[in-house]
């Protein structure tokens, strides 16, 4: 079989997260959702997106396509319930195509533009319904809140069959030293390590600096850092050549992001190439303790989320100087540049750029880009043609969905 990875009707749901990627490639615990299907069915993959994601994720058609929804997660009832699946059929669940088998390949554009984002008008698949359990990430907070399970389902299928690194005796271990797993070039100093609620996975080539202290379920991906005395809590996600400082307490960082210093983030969800500058906080709680109410751009006005603890979601490329200050329940979008005193609005549009005492400007597309390639090219990428026209559609988008 060919497996296919495709985007559906919660992708609007799920933005800013899925401006700049298809849903497959979230992070939820250690891995990707694409990372965690490859690994799961032993295929590779590929991605049916919007077209203008689909040059830099393309599209693999053969002659047997199983397509899966990017947003679900693998599970065992879920899996088997697809791998059972025959050509021409299809896996639903109260009206949410999870997954179908096929052998026509030509016209799959035309049922992604008609169907996976509008499920107007009927299949040309024998339907069968899902009666067990799944996970389906529909809404950005989603992510904070499965990523206990997920990090601990990833730490068991990464670690299986495998010896780890020695962790140096400088170390504190309090609870399970079996439920910490060190990857092969990783430093880990002085620094106290509890697993009571869940293992420590530290990637190849992190660091743990000294005098940090870990509280399981925690994983650093490969060449993440936590500065000095950093405070993290479970169940939190460092993402690859990230780097953290200060507190969090369940927050994922898809990757190559900075939370370099002191302060405070907690329940959020901060996607690639941001910058949090140092001394920055965002609420988690309100002070009343209700529930938390979010931005979603499908509906274009707030969706309570029924959580009583929900921070920051932040999209790609964005960043906030010194002091900057979020509350609870805030979505900034992509590419905005932040700084100031005061809170800023719990909505922030796409390519903002000021401080929250006033209307922010547009943030020129060429300045945004050119600040993108000089941060890529610190972790010896950059802003190559295909990520730039991804950006310039972005623009375009968000000139119109946010304003």
């Amino acid at each position: 079989m060919n497996l296919i990875l495709y985007d559906n009707w919660c992708r609007q749901h799920l933005l800013p997260l899925t401006f700049m990627r298809p849903a497959a490639e979230m992070r939820v615990g250690i891995s990707t959702i694409r990372e965690k299907w490859e690994r799961m069915l032993a295929m590779p993959s590929s991605t049916l997106t919007e077209n203008y994601l689909q040059e830099k994720f393309p599209l693999q058609l053969g002659e047997d396509n199983l397509l899966i929804a990017g947003a679900l997660l693998p599970g065992e009832e879920i899996v088997q319930a697809i791998l059972s699946l025959q050509i021409g059929e299809a896996l639903y669940d109260e009206g949410t195509l999870l997954a179908f088998r096929t052998d026509n390949a030509l016209d799959l554009r035309n049922f992604f533009d008609s169907y996976l984002q509008n499920q107007n008008g009927a299949l040309p698949l024998r339907m069968i319904p899902f009666t067990g359990n799944f996970d389906f990430i529909s809404r950005p907070h989603h992510i904070f809140l499965l990523n206990d399970q997920e990090l601990k389902r990833d730490f068991t299928e990464l670690t299986k069959g495998r010896t780890t690194q020695s962790l140096s005796p400088t170390n504190i271990v309090i609870g399970d030293p079996s439920q910490i797993f060190v990857e092969e070039g990783a430093e880990v100093e002085a620094s106290t390590l509890n697993t009571k609620e869940g293992p420590i996975y530290i990637g190849r080539d992190a660091e743990v600096m000294e005098g940090c202290r870990l509280r399981g379920p925690v994983a650093l991906c490969e060449h993440a850092v936590t500065k000095m005395d950093a405070k993290i809590y479970g169940a939190t996600t460092i993402g690859p050549y990230s780097k953290v400082g200060g507190e969090l307490g369940n927050v994922v960082i898809f990757g190559y992001s900075n939370k370099a210093h002191d302060g405070f983030i907690g329940n959020a969800v901060i996607a690639e190439w941001c910058n949090l500058g140092a001394d920055t906080n965002c609420s988690n709680l309100k002070n009343n303790y209700s529930n938390v109410r979010l931005w979603n751009y499908a509906s274009h006005k707030m969706e309570e989320t029924g959580e009583q603890f929900c921070g920051l979601i932040m999209g790609d490329h964005s960043k906030c100087g010194i002091n900057s200050m979020f509350n609870t329940g805030t979505v900034v979008g992509v590419c905005s540049g932040l700084f100031g005193t005061g809170f800023h609005p719990k909505f922030v549009p796409s390519f903002a750029f000021g401080t929250p005492s006033g209307t922010y400007d547009t943030y020129i597309l060429d300045k945004a880009m050119e600040t993108a390639d000089k941060v890529m090219r610190r972790r010896h990428l950059e802003l190559n043609s295909v990520e730039q026209k991804i950006m310039k559609k972005v623009y375009e988008i968000t000139s119109s969905c946010e304003s």
